[in-house]
């Protein structure tokens, strides 16, 4: 008789510990990013932002700087600029930076823009650098550089005339959108396909992963 109560109280024990640890709660996430791209990348593997404050702050490239340290540095200073607002939870802020050797293309501002960039894109190879920092509610930071290349067919006068006209590129790095219409330009990608759209979600995964937070912890 004694060892039955022994094995019941043993089992009620485990059966308190697990209803413990599964009412623990879920660790915030900071979404420093107005990107509603870095957003729908987020969700589709189960990441649901508790808050989405973008970070406002100068992202001109420093005199001499490569495309990718850019990259890089302003995931950085966009983590840093938000995070004191969020103590206590996890902060995540990227930068996507598309680049012909050591020319940066940003988010074009016009038409004009936006066609000189696809035009200098055109049977070439291209790299795109996203810097991904995040922030833990022990107020460390980690940061990552992931780089993709991309080569885009050659295009004609009626493909870019066109893809103008959709204005995808409005708001786009290197004025395309890989995940829209411009996705009939990509010859072929080496690295990750998420990092050209603008957040790598491997590495993204992993980095949440190994700092506690857990990604298939329900959130919706």
């Amino acid at each position: 008789m004694a060892d039955r109560k022994e094995a019941f109280a043993a089992h009620t024990s485990i059966a308190n510990k697990d209803s413990t640890s599964a009412t623990l709660p879920t660790p915030s996430l900071v979404l420093a990013s107005a990107s509603p791209r870095r957003l729908s990348l987020l969700k589709q593997i189960g990441v649901i932002p508790d808050i989405v404050s973008p970070a406002d702050i100068d992202e001109a490239a420093h005199k001499d700087e490569l495309p990718r340290d850019t990259a890089k540095r302003l995931s950085q200073e966009k983590a840093h600029a938000v995070f004191p607002q969020f103590g206590g939870k996890f902060l995540l802020a990227a930068d996507t930076v598309v680049a012909v050797g050591r020319r940066a293309l940003n988010k074009a501002e016009n038409e004009e823009e936006a066609y000189s960039f696809l035009k200098l894109l055109s049977g070439r190879r291209h790299q795109v650098h996203t810097g991904v920092t995040l922030a833990m509610p022990n107020e460390t930071t980690i940061s990552r550089l992931v780089s993709s290349s991309v080569v885009f067919k050659a295009l004609s006068e009626h493909e870019l005339r066109s893809y103008i006209q959709t204005e995808e590129w409005r708001g786009k790095a290197g004025g395309y959108a890989i995940q829209g219409r411009a996705a009939s330009f990509v010859r072929s990608i080496q690295g990750s396909y998420s990092n050209v759209v603008g957040l790598p979600l491997f590495e993204v995964s992993n980095m949440l992963i190994g700092n506690g937070f857990d990604i298939w912890t329900s959130r919706e």
